[in-house]
């Protein structure tokens, strides 16, 4: 999956919006919080940061399946965010779906006033 596919797809979900909070750092967001970390350009558009569970033993499954294309996210890792290599074994249609529970995720711990409404 390529990088600009992938954030299209982000983009696509109801209320997201694309920042840069760090100079070069693409990440989406949906109202005022993050739920994917594209990362830079230069990166080359390898990987995706998702909230992949509840708890870090949850987002522990995707590195029993793919340990060779998931790791723990730096400094939010222990929250049960991943790092998911785009350009690996991981299929296309397990990113999406990754993206779209850590869409869920974000959205279901928002402020009902900030959550977006469907189209």
């Amino acid at each position: 999956m390529t990088r600009n596919a992938l954030l299209a797809y982000c983009l696509d979900k109801p209320g997201a919006w694309q920042d840069e909070p760090w100079e070069g750092d693409i990440v989406v967001k949906v109202g005022p919080k993050i739920f994917a970390f594209l990362g830079s350009e230069s990166e080359s558009g390898s990987a995706v940061g998702v909230k992949c569970g509840a708890t870090r033993e949850a987002a522990d499954e995707w590195l029993l399946r793919y340990p060779d294309d998931a790791w723990v996210m730096a400094y939010i890792g222990r929250s049960g965010w991943n790092t998911l290599r785009t350009d690996g074994a991981i299929p296309d249609d397990e990113l999406l779906e990754a993206v779209d529970a850590s869409y869920d995720a974000v959205v279901r711990k928002l402020p009902k006033k900030d959550r977006p409404t469907e189209p």
